[in-house]
């Protein structure tokens, strides 16, 4: 049994990310301020990492397409994300994206050996020669909003989770937006603001509820790159 459903997806994260289909992107010029959405049909399911059950479904209510999260037990933990073209992978000022907690897994705690599932998770992976660099936001069930924990290092893989959401509101839109290549010096680079930020490969998500044996599921939305 795995020890945490981080080590499941970044373990190879190589095979993670060449799983996964590239994004239908709109072109824009070098000097383009507009943002760049995300076609959530793009998300595709990654196999090599995934259990052999799919539970994200693509909705439409209204003007909005998102996808929707519907784990329960015993379902293998499944990821669905997309890869970007070698254009976008340096010079995103931000990331932007909408996101609703809609069953919570129970006592669902990242920073908690064994409690280690997510409503939601948003997952960025970066790439630097043979070493891979994972950043996982998460909508936890009860743990402490803001805190980062289950940091991982070693010569193929860097990762950290950081806690954006926790517990209610349900069934709720929040936004949020992050600046990739802050984040990266933050969290690999000690904050040196000079530091390289390698290319930004993929983005990904998931809903999980296997350590806690509980249900767990979500909605995300409007996801959009700003250059």
């Amino acid at each position: 049994m795995m020890t945490g459903p981080l080590l499941r997806h970044t373990l190879r994260p190589q095979a993670w990310l060449t799983a996964l289909g590239v994004a239908c992107l709109l072109p824009w010029s070098a000097k383009a301020e507009q943002p760049l959405p995300l076609d959530v049909h793009q998300f595709k399911i990654v196999e090599k990492t995934s259990g052999p059950v799919n539970y994200y479904t693509t909705v439409t209510e209204g003007a909005t397409s998102f996808i929707r999260s519907a784990y329960h037990p015993p379902l293998k933990t499944a990821v669905v994300g997309v890869q970007f073209p070698d254009a976008l992978q340096h010079g995103i000022r931000k990331i932007r994206w909408r996101w609703r907690a809609l069953t919570l897994p129970n006592g669902g705690n990242e920073c908690q050996s064994g409690k280690g599932d997510s409503a939601a998770v948003v997952y960025l992976e970066w790439k630097n020669g043979l070493r891979w660099y994972s950043l996982k936001y998460v909508w936890s069930s009860v743990g402490l909003k803001g805190a980062v924990c289950d940091g991982r290092r070693n010569p193929f893989l860097a990762q950290d989770t950081i806690i954006l959401e926790s517990g209610a509101p349900l069934m709720k839109w929040i936004t949020e937006e992050i600046d990739p290549d802050a984040e990266f010096r933050k969290h690999f680079r000690d904050g040196d603001p000079q530091a390289d930020v390698p290319a930004l490969v993929g983005i990904g998500i998931m809903s999980d509820g296997d350590q806690t044996h509980s249900d767990s599921s979500a909605d995300y939305a409007d996801f959009v790159l700003l250059r």
